[in-house]
């Protein structure tokens, strides 16, 4: 039945969404233990995950379609959960249509909220990197690279982060 295959393949997709916040925690963790190596491995994973779900979501549309299909309605009309519960006419199968829609929106709203998470803190780890880029080119090349003492001109003047002329 086709109905059975749309509900079906919502499941899948709530299931992948879940591996996906799964694998987000795993991120949020790599950036704040700033393990690359993790983190590259966490993100290969996610665009792996991420190609699954593309190929759910045009089972999902082949699923819709054969349900609208099965009701009479030969369009390809790209219809939303809520509408196509409105074509079922079983009460409980309407209710388990309706309830996969709720859990699969909550999975993506907590996704969601996730991936904020994780690109402000990926920010923040570029913000921090570009500070102490700066911070160590600030100073002259000359006090950069070692002299001796004895080399060392009186007249050098140090750039440092304290003005001590004043």
């Amino acid at each position: 039945m086709p109905l059975e295959r749309l509900i079906d393949v919502l499941e899948q997709l709530r299931e992948a969404h879940e591996q996906l916040i799964t694998l987000g925690n795993q991120k949020k963790e790599a950036l704040i233990s700033n393990k690359v190596d993790q983190l590259i491995l966490v993100m290969n994973q996610e665009s792996k995950m991420s190609r699954h779900i593309e190929q759910l979501d045009e089972r999902r549309l082949q699923a819709a379609y054969e349900f609208l299909q099965e009701r009479g309605i030969k369009s390809k009309l790209n219809l939303n959960i809520t509408e196509l519960s409105r074509l079922v006419f079983d009460v409980e199968d309407k209710q388990r249509l309706l309830q996969i829609q709720k859990k699969l929106a909550d999975t993506l709203v907590e996704l969601k909220k996730l991936n904020e998470l994780n690109q402000q803190l990926i920010q923040q780890a570029l913000s921090y990197i570009d500070f102490s880029i700066e911070s160590m080119s600030y100073y002259a090349e000359s006090e950069a690279v070692y002299q001796r003492p004895a080399d060392k001109s009186t007249s050098t003047v140090r750039a440092g982060l304290f003005d001590t002329r004043a």
